[in-house]
């Protein structure tokens, strides 16, 4: 017959102790790898015969190992074809292939695989946390691949940082900087994940934004702030071990140590100490869940050279609680307000006198005075008829003191200390308002007042008239703090959101002469 009528051969049969697929085969018994497997089978697995050192005893063991790789391709080892089927009841080996991506859920379900390679698969990138499902991976083989390393791989380095996974050296194959280098040998600091918008021009307003990558989360009232990253952005950085529903992360440094409070809805509280022989922060303590069952706020202080620090629990069986340091750790000191929804703590020095003021969703903030005698915080009062006060922040002006209230429902509250109590100065519309945070920049002092309803309000502190007026609109969703920060030379305001992106501000004077 002329050559193109010919008909293509028929492809080889599955063999007899196989079942395939179109592009698997499942072998039972087989001590080799079949030679006449069809050319589209790219995975092969089977059962065995339990041989020494493979965990079976005799028996035919289900084996969840396997060679996969190309019909045609020679890694450094020839092809894998031609060798024995490893006799390993938890092996994965996916190599030689070029599949360069792989997808999140690539091995959920794997929970009992102990070694994995994917050496030689031209891999770019891996998705975040691919192996978490991988729960007692104890050999992992990345080698061969050409991975580029920027943000998207910025997990693999703080995962390789704590893992107890054996992984060979595994190396960069861009970007230009980093090509050549090893994965483990790069700091966090090295990845350049955030960005900001481009500087304002003329008649911009003095607060311009830029967006900072993030995850919304779900509507609703929620947390009223995080703790994404808790450590130094250097070349030594570190990062906590994951805290999926941390509230709040307070450093304090006492006693030439470096201490990290982290706040969790679930799943506890730690306290962390940095430990300068292995750069790591170690988990030292776990602090109380009886007392601290939905905490919402921290504040640290040091009272007649002791250091102290305060949780406000907002549970209605918990406590706000009151830790004291001493040589061996944050113990205990002070059970302050049980059984009322605490929603924020401030620390205040008012003549002298170190302070506690404590919001509530159930009654108006009550002020605690500390005792010299007792060596603990006894109540000295309430501040006014405030109910539903979410949050409670303090801020001077030349030599008066005020406290900032914000408010969910009612409007929010300024008041100046006179004496012996705080006196309302000023009232601020703020339909739900989960924050008021007053903050300075150079000379300026500003308040800015969130709402989950409509814009985030920038007041500007006018001393002759002892209030805030008016100064901008920020448009930010459900913010849930404001942070200034200071950065080089120029000044920035961080502005999370419990519902969209995080959004930074930057300060900008303009002069309009």
């Amino acid at each position: 017959l002329p050559a193109e009528g010919r008909r293509p051969p028929r492809p080889p049969p599955c063999p007899p102790s196989c079942s395939c697929t179109r592009d698997t085969a499942f072998c039972v018994d087989s001590k080799a790898v079949p030679k006449n497997l069809p050319p589209e089978v790219i995975s092969l697995e089977g059962t065995g015969r339990g041989q020494e050192g493979t965990g079976t005893q005799g028996g035919t063991g289900g084996a969840q190992g396997g060679h996969r790789g190309t019909g045609g391709h020679r890694g450094a080892q020839g092809d894998p074809r031609d060798g024995p089927v490893i006799p390993c009841s938890r092996c994965r080996f996916i190599e030689n292939n070029d599949i360069q991506a792989l997808s999140k859920g690539t091995f959920r379900g794997l929970k009992s695989l102990t070694h994995l390679s994917l050496a030689n698969n031209n891999l770019q990138t891996l998705p975040r946390d691919l192996f978490k499902p991988l729960d007692i991976l104890s050999d992992l083989d990345l080698r061969g691949n050409t991975l580029a390393c920027d943000c998207k791989i910025k997990w693999l380095v703080e995962w390789l940082e704590s893992t107890n996974t054996t992984v060979p050296a595994v190396f960069c194959g861009s970007p230009g900087r980093f090509e050549g280098q090893r994965i483990r040998d790069l700091a966090l600091g090295d990845f350049q994940c955030i960005t900001t918008g481009s500087p304002p021009g003329p008649g911009v307003p003095s607060w311009a934004k830029g967006p900072l990558p993030g995850r919304g989360s779900p509507p609703g009232p929620g947390p009223r702030s995080g703790c994404p990253v808790c450590g130094p952005a250097r070349r030594d950085s570190a990062v906590l071990p994951a805290a999926h529903s941390a509230v709040h992360c307070k450093p304090i440094v006492a006693q030439e140590q470096l201490y990290v409070v982290v706040a969790q809805l679930f799943g506890g509280s730690y306290i962390y100490r940095w430990d300068t022989a292995v750069d790591k922060f170690i988990k030292i303590q776990d602090i109380d869940s009886q007392k601290i069952r939905k905490p919402n706020d921290i504040e640290a202080f040091q009272i007649e050279g002791d250091w102290y620090f305060v949780i406000a629990d907002s549970s209605k069986a918990g406590s706000t609680s009151l830790y004291r340091l001493n040589q061996n750790g944050f113990y205990s000191h002070q059970a302050l307000h049980a059984w009322h929804r605490d929603t924020d703590v401030e620390y205040v020095e008012n003549d002298g006198k170190p302070r506690l003021i404590i919001s509530s969703s159930s009654q108006a903030p009550v002020i605690y005075q500390w005792s010299r005698a007792q060596k603990q915080f006894v109540p000295q009062g309430e501040v006014g008829e405030v109910l539903d006060v979410q949050m409670v922040k303090h801020f001077r002006a030349k030599r008066d003191q005020f406290l900032c209230l914000s408010r969910y429902i009612g409007d929010s509250k300024v008041l100046r200390w006179e004496g012996q109590r705080f006196v309302e100065v000023q009232t601020l519309p703020s339909r739900g308002s989960m924050v008021m945070q007053p903050f300075a920049v150079g000379p300026r002092q500003y308040l800015a007042l969130g709402s989950d309803f409509s814009f985030t309000h920038v007041y500007l502190w006018e001393e002759e008239k002892q209030k805030f007026a008016k100064f901008q609109e920020l448009s930010v969703q459900a913010p849930r703090a404001f942070r200034a920060v200071p950065a080089a030379d120029v000044q920035l305001l961080l502005a999370p959101s419990f519902k969209a992106n995080t959004l930074v501000y930057r300060h900008v004077v303009v002069d309009l002469s």
